[in-house]
C-alpha cells in the first residue's frame, strides 16, 4: 500500500512536467507552420502524388523567435524531406530546443522526427529522448532534472496526449521509473504505464 502510494505520488509530480516536454516536440511541427512551408498544387487532372519527396533541405538550421525578438525554438537536422501525397515532413537526426516564457529549455532529439502539416501530430522514432535540465520555479524551489526516453515516442498537441507502445524510461531527479507502455493525458492528469511497470524512489534527505 504504501509502495502505491508513493508511486501515485511520482506520477503526480512528473505530470506537472509533461506539459513541459509537450512544448518541446511541438516545437518541431510549428517551424514548418504558415510561411515557412511552401505549398505545392497539382496541375488539374493530374494524378495523385506518388509517396516520394518533393523538396529537401540538408543539414539545415531553423529558429523562430516571438515578436520581442527571443528565441523560442530551434529545429536542427541532417537532412528534412517533405512528401506531398501525405503532407508529412520528415526529419533525419532531429534535434529540437525549446524555450519557455521564463527561459526553461526543453530538447528533443531522436534518430527520426515525422510531423503532419499542422504539426498536430508528431513522432519520434529511434533513441528518442527528452530532457529538460534542473533549474529553480518562479518561487525558487528546484525543479529536478527530468527526462523521457523510448524508442518511440507519439505526440498529439491537439487533445495534449503523449503515447509509445514500446518500452519507456522516465527519470525525474534520483527517481526513475519505467513501463512497456504509456499513455499520458495531460488534460485529465492521467498516466498509464503498463505491462512491467518498475518504480525507484530515493529517499529524500532532511537536512538537521
Amino acid at each position: 500500500m504504501r509502495l502505491k502510494l508513493a508511486l501515485r505520488g511520482i506520477w503526480e509530480r512528473a505530470s506537472i512536467y509533461l506539459p513541459i516536454i509537450l512544448m518541446g516536440i511541438l516545437a518541431l511541427g510549428t517551424y514548418w507552420l504558415a510561411s515557412n512551408t511552401p505549398i505545392f498544387s497539382l496541375p488539374e487532372g493530374e494524378k495523385p502524388a506518388r509517396h516520394e519527396p518533393d523538396y529537401f533541405m540538408r543539414r539545415f538550421e531553423v529558429k523562430t523567435f516571438d515578436a520581442t525578438g527571443r528565441l523560442k525554438s530551434e529545429v536542427v537536422g541532417m537532412e528534412a524531406r517533405h512528401y506531398p501525397d501525405t503532407d508529412t515532413l520528415e526529419i533525419d537526426k532531429a534535434r529540437i530546443r525549446s524555450f519557455s516564457e521564463d527561459g526553461r529549455m526543453t530538447v528533443a532529439t531522436a534518430n527520426r522526427a515525422l510531423s503532419n502539416s499542422d504539426g498536430s501530430e508528431v513522432q519520434l522514432f529511434g533513441n528518442a529522448i527528452v530532457v529538460r535540465d534542473a533549474t529553480v520555479d518562479a518561487n525558487g524551489n528546484p525543479m529536478p532534472r527530468f527526462e523521457m526516453r523510448s524508442e518511440f515516442l507519439h505526440a498529439f498537441m491537439n487533445t495534449e496526449r503523449v503515447r509509445t507502445h514500446l518500452p519507456v524510461v522516465m527519470t525525474r531527479g534520483g527517481d526513475q521509473f519505467a513501463g512497456d507502455s504509456m499513455d499520458f493525458d495531460n488534460l485529465d492528469r492521467v498516466m498509464n504505464l503498463n505491462g512491467r511497470v518498475r518504480g525507484q524512489l530515493v529517499p529524500k534527505v532532511v537536512k538537521p
